[in-house]
């Protein structure tokens, strides 16, 4: 009997020692994949081309606007054009009553008669002058009248020849007033000065325009629609990296999916500042045979300031991933040609440094202008590291 105590106590003794030896391997298993080896996103280095943009807002505007205002204040009497109407040069586009203009052309007519009448009646009063200074002059010579009575006449033919050149002044003054007063007549018809398209009338019939301050505009005439240009407004940061003649594509928010490419035509060097921030006008001159821009359309532009064909190139994520024990910041990459940087590469698990110098960016690639990489070469985005244990890791109890 006490011999198969013994055994059993035996076997007992051998199952707590298997169950306990189970439970510490079983333990290091659990802790040993608790914490899993590193895994690592990647991006592959490329071959191809790259494009850097510099993107500004813009206003699509007719390239030759023309403000057509009126010299003269009056009564709109009659329209000729609207919206959308094409004029030629010369044509006439709105009448303003002339009655009032009229009046004043026909007074200053009545004037300039009289006043001519005037310079016949001071010439008939020089000659009549003149015939009696002639005769004071013979009767002085023969001791009959005194110096006295001759130099009376002598300041009456002065006094006549001086009211003849008064009475051809004010006839000169009432010419030039009638011309003056014709020249505004002229002006109650309004004529275009351009070929073109009618974009805007401000005036309707029966409307009175007031000139008397600054000439109101009365149409807004665009004088090609088939050639528009877009007012860009460049930030002073990127204002730098833009030259004439460079490309440029932009969108409307009429057609969102319809490009349209024109060219940089100028830069204008004056600033805008608006809230403190600073842009510059860059004119971008573009093609409009279809006639879909229309004045006033906002363009999200995009202006090529850079391309290269069949570069190296690899993602600007890779350039942001730094190793957990790397010193230095994480930051973006600046647009900055011959820049050193480094990336990381993953071989064999492992995380290796390779120092590259860049070059141009479109903000999602940048050109490797030097470095020991080639096409295919996975990069380092991300680093993930997953823990499977959860609550502290520890083993689960076990039961005797």
């Amino acid at each position: 009997m006490r011999s198969e105590n013994e055994s059993m106590n035996r076997w007992k003794k051998w199952l707590f020692l298997l169950a306990l030896l189970g439970a510490v391997i079983g333990g290091a298993t659990f802790f040993r994949g608790g914490e899993k080896a590193a895994e690592y996103r990647t991006a592959k280095v490329e071959q191809g081309g790259i494009t850097a943009s510099v993107s500004a807002t813009g206003k699509v505007n007719a390239k030759v606007t023309v403000q057509v205002g009126s010299q003269v204040s009056g009564t709109i009497q009659r329209l000729f054009a609207d919206f959308n109407s094409q004029v030629k040069k010369g044509q006439v586009i709105a009448q303003i009553d002339p009655s009032l203009l009229g009046a004043q052309v026909e007074q200053a007519k009545a004037k300039l008669a009289n006043n001519e009448a005037n310079v016949e009646k001071a010439q008939v009063v020089l000659a009549d002058a003149k015939r009696n200074l002639r005769r004071m002059e013979s009767l002085l010579s023969q001791n009959l009248i005194s110096q006295s009575e001759k130099d009376a006449a002598q300041t009456a033919h002065d006094s006549a020849l001086a009211g003849l050149k008064a009475a051809e002044t004010q006839v000169a003054q009432d010419r030039a007033s009638l011309k003056l007063a014709e020249a505004n007549l002229r002006y109650t018809t309004i004529v275009s000065p351009v070929e073109g398209i009618v974009i805007s009338r401000n005036v309707d019939v029966g409307q009175t325009v007031a000139a008397s301050l600054q000439a109101p505009t009365l149409f807004s005439i665009a004088q090609d629609l088939t050639e528009m240009q877009v007012d860009t407004s460049v930030d002073e940061a990127d204002i730098g990296k833009v030259a004439i003649g460079q490309e440029a594509e932009f969108t409307v928010d009429a057609y969102p999916d319809t490009p349209f490419r024109g060219t940089v035509q100028d830069i204008y060097n004056q600033p805008l500042v608006v809230q403190n921030v600073v842009t510059y006008d860059a004119i971008i001159r573009v093609k409009n045979p279809d006639l879909k821009l229309k004045p006033g359309m906002t363009a999200n532009v995009l202006v090529k300031v850079g391309n290269k064909e069949n570069v190296l190139k690899l993602p600007n994520a890779a350039l942001r991933y730094r190793p957990e024990k790397a010193p230095g910041p994480s930051a973006p990459p600046k647009e900055e040609k011959g820049r050193t940087n480094e990336v990381w590469l993953l071989k064999e698990g492992k995380e290796v440094a390779v120092p590259v110098t860049l070059g141009l960016s479109d903000g999602n690639f940048t050109e490797v202008v030097a470095g020991d990489l080639k096409p295919g070469d996975a990069v380092i985005t991300e680093k993930i590291r997953k823990n499977a244990s959860q609550g502290g890791g520890r083993p689960p109890s076990m039961r005797f």
